[in-house]
Order: structure tokens, then sequence, then C-alpha cells
């Protein structure tokens, strides 16, 4: 029997979209898509988990399976996806807000554990869903309606803290390279490991300075520079400090080393979804707390 095709088509969600027209988001969902027909994934090998915010409502407009929760808590959701069926293609993501604020702490222990999944992380250094508060990548001084004197807090660079974590990969993209994203994401899927992409996501409706144009001035590809080694973690670390009138974008730092789910001796061979359950071992076991 021929293999199916998959498309483009195959991933279309009758939601309808609820973004402001012209959000940076559009393009993601595009190039999400792009990637998913180009590696071969169909809907039902794909599971992506969200948290809550604008970004966040991507899995809405994809077919595929999918799971929407709390603000911040993508990641220990993916984790438990990718732990009970290894065989899955898993994906979180979410906005700078929900990955970098509420998520944090759980950004920081998925890099350490190294689980075999891909993050996305919307940034326009802004809060989208609630009008425009500052989040952790907003630069210093943004106005905001909250903080109309500007942010007193440094921009957090989530690639240094990245590759201070020792991320097996880091990479960042822009939305308004929908090509060069794709590949990005492509690269993420099939990198095993925990990978992470960083997407410059401009929000046309609450952040009127770092707007397509002002990004589109800035970035350029690291992957077509002369020498450039990903392996190295110095030189990764020199080239995510590079932030104004240069923005790299594309696969930052990346490294091999055992993963989490690969090290759990209990689903090295068999994903837990598929294993027998052996219903006398567990009567034995609820036995013995009588």
């Amino acid at each position: 029997m021929k293999k199916k095709i998959v498309s483009v088509q195959d991933f279309e969600s009758d939601d309808p979209i609820a973004w402001c027209p012209g959000c940076g988001n559009f393009s993601i969902l595009k190039a999400l898509k792009q990637a998913f027909v180009e590696l071969g994934k169909k809907p039902h090998e794909i599971a992506i988990v969200s948290g809550i915010g604008q970004a966040p409502k991507t899995p809405h407009y994809l077919r595929c399976n999918a799971f929407n929760g709390l603000h911040g808590r993508t990641l220990p959701v993916a984790t438990g996806i990718k732990l009970a069926n290894h065989d899955l293609t898993v994906l979180a993501e979410g906005g700078d807000g929900d990955g970098y604020a509420e998520g944090g702490n759980h950004f920081l222990h998925a890099m350490r554990r190294n689980i075999d999944m891909t993050y996305l992380v919307h940034n326009n250094q802004v809060y989208g869903l609630t009008k425009g508060q500052t989040s952790p990548t907003s630069g210093l001084g943004f106005v905001t309606k909250t903080s109309p004197t500007g942010s007193t807090s440094p921009q957090l660079n989530p690639l240094l803290l990245a590759i201070a974590s020792d991320c097996s990969f880091v990479a960042r993209g822009f939305a308004g390279e929908v090509e060069h994203l794709t590949a990005l994401i492509k690269d993420a899927i099939l990198h095993k490991g925990f990978a992470f992409i960083d997407i410059l996501q401009p929000c046309v409706t609450f952040n009127r300075v770092n707007t397509f144009k002002w990004y589109a001035d800035r970035v350029y590809p690291v992957d077509d520079g002369p020498g450039y080694d990903s392996s190295d973690r110095i030189t990764a670390f020199t080239k995510a400090l590079q932030w104004g009138d240069r923005i790299p974008i594309g696969i930052i730092y990346r490294q091999g080393r055992p993963t989490l789910d690969g090290q759990l001796s209990a689903i090295t061979g068999q994903s837990l979804v598929t294993q027998q359950i052996d219903s006398e071992s567990f009567s034995s076991i609820f036995e013995s707390f009588k």
C-alpha cells in the first residue's frame, strides 16, 4: 500500500483565529505546519502542550493532539506525555511571559533533565493576552499602561540562561523569516534531547518598539557565518550576548548528552502506554497497604 503523503491541509483546524491582524503568531503557525509536512509527521504522531496567553492559542489552530493547561505549566505536562509515550513527537509552546516568568522554574529543570522534546517560546517582549504589561524580556525603560515611567527591571536574555544551563539545543528564530524558522523547527524536532527555540514575534498591538522592521533591520543568520561552531559553548555565549544593532538567529548552541527518557529502564525498550498491566501485581501491592 502506498504511504499517504501529509499536507498542510492535514493540520488545518476549523477554529476561528483570534489573533490581531498582522500578529507574528501567524508566521509561526505557518512554519510549524510546514515543518511537520517536510518531516512527514502525521497529526496523530504529534502532541503539543501550551499554557495561557496569545501564543498558547497556537494548538487550537492545529489539527493534532493538544493539551492547553495552566499558565507557565506547559513543560511538566509535556514531560509526562513524553515519558508515557516516547514514540510521540512532543512540543511545548507558549509566550515569553508564560515561559520565562510563570514557567521559569520548569524551564530550568527541563533543560537540566534533557527531555527529548521541543520548546517554542513566542517572544514579543510583552504580555499580549492581558493587554500589554511588561514581561521578563521587555527592554529596560519599556513603557506600558502599568509601567508609565518605563520598566525598571533589566531585560532577561533567555539564550544566555539556556547556554548556562547546558541546554542541548539553543536557537533563536524570527517570525519574519518563515523559511528559516521552518528549518529551525525541523532541526529542533530531529534533535535528540531538549531543543529550545526563542522566536522573535512582533506584537503589532502592544509593542510598537520591536516591530517587524526593527527586527528585519537587525537579524542575521549565524549558520551562514564563516567558521561558526555551535558546539563551542564560549563562542555561543559571545554570540548570545549580541543584542541591539545586530541580533543573531539560527542554532546558537548544540551538543549531545543523554536524555531523561533514554535513561529510564522502564521505558527504554517500550513506551508505557504500550506495556501490559499485570493486575495481579497491583493487587498484591494494594493488599500490602491494608
